[in-house]
């Protein structure tokens, strides 16, 4: 991997069946491991929201594990969009529900 390559920011918003099945932890789970960072939270009642920082391939395979997620829900949408990083965050965290 190119470490010199800028980092850039990727949110994400997944609607389907996303709520009680553990899909914040299993986002927070993947970025971590991605070695991202940023973070996740619940809105309303069939949507999470994300903003994860990293390498574009990174984020790439994050964008499709969280697309894919965990085996108790079911992603009927995911909008995503790109954006320049701000370097603001030091760790993936699992937010407050809106």
């Amino acid at each position: 991997m190119d470490n010199t390559s800028p980092n850039e920011r990727l949110h994400i918003w997944v609607t389907g069946r996303v709520q009680g099945v553990g899909f914040r932890a299993f986002v927070a789970h993947a970025a971590n491991n991605l070695g991202l960072t940023g973070w996740v939270r619940n809105v309303g009642y069939d949507q999470v929201e994300a903003v994860a920082e990293g390498q574009r391939a990174d984020l790439d395979e994050f964008a499709h594990i969280v697309g894919a997620g965990p085996r108790a829900s079911r992603v009927d949408r995911l909008h995503h969009e790109w954006l320049a990083a701000s370097g603001e965050f030091s760790s993936f965290d699992v937010r407050r529900s809106l």
